[in-house]
This record gives structure tokens, sequence and C-alpha cells, in this order.
């Protein structure tokens, strides 16, 4: 398990979350430590080098948009989400990253701090399985500020995710 850089972040209370956050926390009976960081780690290579882990071991959440319907997939922060791999899984004509209204429209959070799970609207949600190649990931806690650790398979269950194989495969 990677042990978060303590100098650089604040260990703080599930309640410390972005609200809608914390709220979901509490209804599933989770209790993660969230760690929020002064400068924002909006993007995965940021937060695995405010946490020190791998990048790898970040799990991003990211919304597309398959004919115009939202879906949240979760990718492990080394790899890059192949479309077509994501357009097939659906079954969908055209899959694109969402724009950032459409983000918080669905998730009620913004780019660089969707997490997993706590969304303002239920969306499918599809998981790399590469995300089981680790023992804990990170995920946003609801702002560009904050992250928790989560074992793979619990963030997975919580997110009510598909398990699927949609990462671009290198050439």
């Amino acid at each position: 398990m990677t042990t978060p850089d303590a100098a650089n972040s604040t260990a703080t209370t599930p309640s410390d979350a972005h609200p809608r956050f914390a709220e979901a926390l509490r209804e599933l009976g989770l209790d993660v430590e969230v760690r929020r960081f002064p400068e924002a780690t909006r993007t995965a290579a940021e937060a695995a080098a405010a946490i020190g882990c791998g990048l790898a071991e970040i799990a991003k959440s990211l919304v597309f948009e398959a004919d115009g319907v939202p879906v949240l997939v979760l990718m492990d922060g080394a790899s890059r989400v192949d479309v077509e791999r994501v357009r097939a899984e659906l079954g969908s004509g055209k899959v694109r990253r969402a724009k950032a209204d459409l983000v918080r429209e669905t998730t009620g959070y913004a780019i660089g701090g969707v997490p997993p799970f706590g969304h303002r609207t239920r969306t499918r949600v599809l998981a790399d399985r590469g995300l089981l190649e680790h023992e804990v990931v990170w995920a946003a806690a609801g702002t560009p500020h904050t992250v928790f650790p989560l074992d793979p398979e619990t963030l997975i269950r919580h997110a009510g995710a598909t398990l699927v194989d949609v990462r671009e495969r290198s050439a």
C-alpha cells in the first residue's frame, strides 16, 4: 500500500470532502481517509505526485457521451480510454468526451474533482479491468483538492460499475 506524503497533505475526515460526496460515504457506510492538498490535483499526474504513489494507482473518473447519454468510465491514471472500445462495449453509434457543463450537470462535480460515486444523477459506469492490478487506488473526493484511498474491488462495487477492457492498447 502506498503511503501518502504527509508533508504535502492534510488528513481530513470524510465530512471535509465535498458535501455530496461526504453524504455518499455515510450512506454507503464507508469510513475512508480523505486527504486535502493545498494545490489542486486536477490531473492524474498531479494527484500521483502529491500523494506519492504511482500514476497507475490513480483512479480517474471520466465522463463520456454515448449517443448523447452520459457514461462514467473509471480508468487507471497511467492509461487512456479507447473510445472505440467504449462504443463497442455500449453498442453505441458515437462516443466522445463530455463537455464540462455536462460533467457538472450529470455528476454535480467539476472536472478534476469527479469521484467514482456520489453523483447527482444515476449514470451507467464502466470500470477498466486494469484498476484491479492495484491493492489500493486513489480517487477524487469531489474537489480538485481532495482524494481518498480504497481497494479497487470496493470502489468498483460502490460505483455500480461493469468491469470491462476499454483502455487504449500500445501500438
